[in-house]
């Protein structure tokens, strides 16, 4: 069996963040997957046995677990709502190896008060896109979320049709929101606000507790890690598709990974989401809504950064600047390292940007493009064609000039490392999740096995490889609630 060692600190909060909750009894439960890679780093263990298993499925609590919802607001794509985890419950909290501290939520494991209606349940394939997700966005080192399992419930749920139910159990570095400080903000007051904050400082960023201003220091903080996060997803070509205020986690993981999906031929207002219609969370468009998002946070903790309002004002519009000169610079870096220099010069945003404008018009694959740079920089058969010669001449222009450098970069080993040469294409990764639910496996488990190992040849798959979607309907995803 695990070893089931669970805290949960988060109850020391007022009752106003959370009802506690029983979670859904299902009839025939059975192993999906089981992130046995997880659960050792986790201190679980490897062996999970039938006890387990009922605990992954929700049919039994743990030892000592006070399961219970948390509460938490959010703007959804713009308008503010009050919302909750209608359809997920904590079993607690554990500590790794390294002592840090995870939350264990299942997903679909039946209503809670904050259901609106909803059935609280979970399909399939949603749930094992976030296990493929997760897995691949921790394999190329990005904050994020995991999967520790995904549970078979033997139910069948309605969803489009009728689609067979499923549990995950999540592991994340908390499940505190920019949307919790909103709820709080809203429909609590000053002193559970403070609690909240001081809550998010102890248990993410307690280097902070000894600043002179420890709230506004905690916003940079939030800030600042929102920033390498969302930077570098987007040089990724990572489209999250929904980054409403309730999907942004203050500890800088990337969480809720319903309808994202990656670019394939580049467009910068590219959108998979299919509850996106304005584009809204298009891939050129995360940089500004994740400022935006940020501006949330700092609306909330107005009471707490001054006592004085025109200060407190004026304290949070200074954080929100720095946030967004902040994401713009990040964004040049990763662009940088993806193009083979780790130092910024004039010109640099002028020649990515050209660069992307010829992709864009050439309908060029975003992700092999950057993989056939970074093979021609090694002297290596590009395998993809490369950009107008022009540019080229400007491109090698620059790196001669970062290896003149006082400190140079090795533009092969920067590209190599800043550029996976495997990703998770969207319709092989559907088309995987379909045939999982019609009972087929072999599509998921070699996906699976492919992204969980990115920069390795011998992990390269035929569907993996770029295809011509000109012409071919956009791919669309859906959130799968």
């Amino acid at each position: 069996m695990l070893s089931w060692k669970l805290e949960s600190t988060y109850l020391a909060l007022p009752e106003l963040f959370y009802s506690f909750v029983n979670t859904d009894t299902v009839p025939a439960p059975e192993w999906a997957v089981f992130n046995t890679d997880l659960a050792q780093s986790l201190g679980l263990g490897d062996n999970p046995d039938a006890d387990d298993l009922a605990i992954l499925a929700g049919n039994k609590a743990p030892s000592g677990s006070r399961m219970y919802a948390q509460s938490y607001a959010g703007h959804q794509f713009g308008h503010f709502t009050k919302l909750g985890d209608g359809r997920a419950a904590v079993l607690g909290e554990v500590l790794d190896r390294q002592g840090q501290r995870h939350d264990l939520q299942l997903k679909g494991s039946g209503p809670t008060p904050y259901a609106r209606s909803g059935d609280g349940k979970a399909v399939l394939g949603p749930m094992l896109r976030e296990y493929l997700i997760g897995e691949y966005m921790h394999a190329v080192g990005l904050p994020s979320s995991r999967a520790l399992s995904v549970v078979l419930t033997g139910e069948t749920i309605r969803r489009d049709g009728f689609k067979p139910g499923a549990v995950l159990c999540r592991a994340a570095a908390s499940h505190l929101r920019v949307g919790t400080f909103q709820y709080v903000a809203v429909f609590g007051g000053p002193e559970p606000l403070a609690a909240l904050a001081d809550y998010a400082i102890e248990r993410h960023y307690p280097q902070l507790r000894e600043e002179t201003n420890p709230y506004l220091a905690f916003l940079d903080a939030v800030g600042e890690s929102q920033t390498d996060l969302v930077a570098r997803w987007m040089c990724l070509g990572f489209v999250h598709g929904v980054m409403n205020t309730d999907n942004v986690a203050i500890s800088g993981q990337a969480i809720d990974f319903g309808p994202c999906a990656f670019l394939d031929a580049y467009r910068s207002d590219q959108v998979f989401s299919s509850i996106d219609q304005a584009g809204r969370y298009a891939w050129g468009n995360q940089a500004a809504i994740a400022g935006w998002n940020q501006a949330r946070l700092a609306e909330a903790l107005l009471p707490l950064l001054d006592k004085n309002p025109d200060t407190a004002l004026a304290l949070a519009r200074e954080s929100v600047e720095r946030f967004n000169d902040s994401i713009s610079n990040k964004l040049t870096t990763g662009f940088g390292r993806k193009l083979g220099w780790h130092r910024q010069r004039p010109g640099d945003e002028t020649l990515i940007q050209q660069l992307l404008h010829w992709m864009e018009d050439s309908q060029a694959d975003y992700s092999t493009s950057f993989v056939a740079l970074s093979r021609a920089v090694a002297q290596l058969d590009p395998g993809y064609p490369l950009p107008p010669d022009s540019w080229l001449e400007a491109w090698r222009q620059r790196l001669r000039e970062e290896s003149a450098s006082a400190d140079p970069a090795d533009p092969a080993a920067l590209m190599a490392a800043s550029n996976p040469p495997l990703h998770p294409r969207n319709r092989p990764v559907q088309a995987a999740l379909d045939a999982a639910e019609l009972g087929d496996w072999q599509p998921f488990q070699r996906l699976a096995g492919s992204l969980a190992d990115p920069w390795n040849p011998s992990s390269a798959l035929p569907e993996l490889e770029p295809s011509d979607v000109a012409g071919q309907p956009v791919f669309r995803t859906y959130c799968g609630t």
